[in-house]
């Protein structure tokens, strides 16, 4: 977990901005653990949301006695278990009652289940992809890292969406230009690699208009992706190397790995957020801090107001 001595500025600009925004009402999907509780009760005394607790009443009663928390402000949605849990939330989306889904204290794979359930769920055309803002020590920017938790072996098409997803989440949160390296071992294309070949395709998508809003390069190995002095060395001349700001990763594993050891070894923050769906989905980790918690919640809350804003269905 990190550090409370660790400075994470980016992230109290973030949650200013959202706080500014004003309060999203959250459906949290199996609010039955005081780690859920927790998280919804911070994210709410800050200003950021207005949560529905959604499972079995007496459960979740009974965690908030046991950790000593204050719910009873807080509405309650009961449902048996944790799959009727999932649903119900989704369900509050679909009614217009909530405007972004927080998982609970249920399997990830349990929430997404309901969430891609072809009549009943928030699918869109785009394919859902999981973001990392990370909030780096020594970086003077946040860095996307992109996919680390959803896709596991993610094709050509299915990264079109992933890329595109991280594309518009920077967007909201105002990076200017974005920047995309599109990451493997090597800076160069090779047959034996298909995570090359991924690469140069993608950047010939982006070329075509086919991906838009971004500059995108790769492959491009992790240093020269992130340190301009690496990719001088290697004699790169790009716009995006050395200066990436969303990094797309060749695999969840690849992508997670690169997540938590920014996160466990260079104290780094890891807000996360899923996107693809008709709202912005927060999936948060018992590990995580209690500024990575109120980030997640805060990147949530604009991805939510700017769809509001702009008349737009996310993902669409």
């Amino acid at each position: 977990m990190n550090s409370p001595s660790v400075p994470h500025p980016y992230y109290e600009i973030l949650i200013a901005a959202a706080r500014k925004s004003g309060p999203a009402t959250v459906a949290v999907a199996h609010a039955c653990d005081h780690h859920a509780l927790e998280a919804a009760l911070d994210a709410a005394s800050m200003g950021l949301i207005s949560p529905i607790l959604v499972g079995p009443q007496d459960r979740i009663q009974q965690a908030a006695q046991e950790a000593g928390l204050d719910i009873a402000a807080l509405p309650i949605v009961h449902t048996e278990h944790s799959h009727d849990s999932a649903f119900r939330a989704v369900e509050l989306i679909r009614e217009g009652k909530a405007s972004v889904l927080m998982k609970g204290s249920l399997h990830t794979d349990e929430l997404m289940g309901a969430v891609v359930a072809g009549e009943t769920g928030l699918r869109t055309s785009r394919r859902l992809s999981h973001c990392f803002v990370m909030d780096v020590p020594g970086r003077n920017e946040p860095l996307i890292i992109t996919d680390a938790a959803v896709n596991i072996t993610p094709t050509l098409a299915d990264k079109v969406d992933i890329v595109q997803n991280a594309i518009d989440l920077a967007h909201v949160l105002k990076f200017e230009p974005v920047k995309v390296a599109i990451l493997a071992a090597v800076e160069t294309v090779s047959a034996r690699m298909p995570s090359t070949i991924d690469a140069a395709a993608l950047c010939k998508m982006a070329d075509r208009g086919q991906i838009t809003g971004a500059i995108l390069d790769g492959p491009l190995a992790m240093d020269n992706a992130i340190d301009p002095e690496a990719a001088q060395i290697k004699h790169l001349v790009s716009p995006v190397a050395g200066q990436a700001n969303i990094l797309l990763a060749p695999d969840l594993e690849a992508g997670n790995m690169l997540a938590k050891s920014l996160t466990f070894m260079a104290g780094a923050a890891a807000a996360g957020i899923v996107l693809g769906a008709r709202v912005p989905i927060i999936l948060t980790s018992r590990a995580d801090s209690v500024t990575a918690r109120l980030a997640s919640c805060a990147v949530a809350v604009l991805m939510a107001r700017n769809a509001l804003a702009s008349g737009h269905v996310m993902g669409d």
